[in-house]
């Protein structure tokens, strides 16, 4: 496991000689409204502090990956702006990294048909999200939902990143991502690094309803999921009605009580706290009163957040000036790169 690292001080667009690597992470997000509970802990909260520790941070609202679930425009355009707002009260900072949004940038989808002309179809047909979400559409996957993940090899690759923040679910295509960099270098001579992955170290946040599966914006059942902008009084209901079980005792076996163990997990990871030093504090609460304890440390966590999201909110030209912007600089970093890569297979 790759821990998040310091990176030498470097200007985010120096120019990239063909065999220089420095290291440079790449991320994203897709645009799905404001995040949840789970893509804070696992993603965003990762983020922060990544762009603190390299000089050459990316991260990306993958509006194009949006596109592989059907929906309708308008809201797409509204999901666009709050996931942005979303991760800037976060404390998302452009002015340490680039943000922007990936439809901006057109040699993402470009490097991808010619990185899907050096893929093979049983590598993909292979991937378990591809059999999960093809299920999700009665088994009518479309070629995007299949193909998505060499997308993702192209984001990551078109910026020649070295590192990359992924939650264990996509660690499958990360390995894609890395098969695919070094079946270029072979045909093509040296020039992609090979890509690491960064993983968290927040233990996977689960649905508040079934905690046999992780915590999803589209979850049906509503109390399953905690968004950071819920109000207090929606986070109280949501962590009163969580699914525990039938032992009063406040303990940590995610095997034997995933209940528990999931607002366990939650607690200390919003306070900061270790799993012990959780359950020492807890010692003599029945997990109907740790529930209330663990929805107020939420509840206070994401007031100031909560708050900043309305206020980003009411200024849309902001938010797309700020994704404009970084397009505009992640493209002067791309392209570069990507000029060099149409030389290599023979475009120019």
């Amino acid at each position: 496991m790759l821990r998040p690292f310091s990176a030498p001080t470097r200007s985010l667009l120096q120019p990239l000689g063909q065999n220089m690597v420095l290291d440079r992470i790449f991320s994203g997000i897709q645009p799905t409204g404001t995040p949840h509970l789970g893509n804070y802990l696992g993603a965003i909260q990762n983020w922060v502090n990544l762009q603190e520790e390299c000089s050459s941070v990316l991260y990306s609202i993958m509006d194009m990956h949006s596109l592989t679930m059907p929906k309708e425009p308008a809201v797409l355009r509204q999901n666009i702006l709050d996931t942005t707002a979303a991760i800037l009260a976060c404390g998302i900072d452009p002015k340490k990294c680039f943000l922007f949004r990936q439809s901006l940038v057109p040699e993402h989808a470009e490097l991808a048909w010619i990185l899907g002309c050096l893929t093979n179809m049983p590598r993909l047909l292979r991937l378990p999200q591809w059999k999960m979400k093809r299920a999700s559409q009665n088994n009518e996957g479309t070629v995007g939902l299949l193909t998505y993940p060499v997308l993702q090899a192209a984001d990551i690759l078109l910026y020649k990143s070295t590192h990359v923040p992924v939650g264990e679910d996509q660690v499958l295509h990360l390995e894609l991502a890395q098969d695919i960099a070094q079946h270029f270098n072979k045909k093509y001579g040296e020039f992609f690094p090979v890509p690491k992955a960064i993983l968290s170290t927040t233990k996977k946040i689960k649905s508040l309803r079934d905690p046999a599966v992780k915590m999803s914006k589209s979850d049906p059942q509503k109390l399953a999921t905690v968004n950071i902008a819920d109000s207090p009084d929606d986070i109280v209901l949501k962590f009163r009605k969580a699914v525990t079980d039938f032992t009063s005792e406040v303990t940590y076996d995610p095997a034997a009580r995933p209940g528990v163990s999931n607002l366990v997990s939650i607690h200390a990871a919003v306070t900061g706290l270790s799993i012990e030093e959780v359950l020492q504090q807890s010692v003599g609460l029945d997990t109907a009163h740790y529930k209330m304890v663990v929805a107020e440390s939420v509840i206070q966590k994401f007031a100031p957040i909560r708050s900043e999201i309305k206020k980003l909110q009411e200024d849309k030209s902001h938010l797309m000036k700020v994704l404009e912007d970084g397009a505009v600089k992640a493209k002067e970093l791309a392209a570069p790169i990507y000029q060099e890569i149409r030389r290599l297979v023979g475009f120019q």
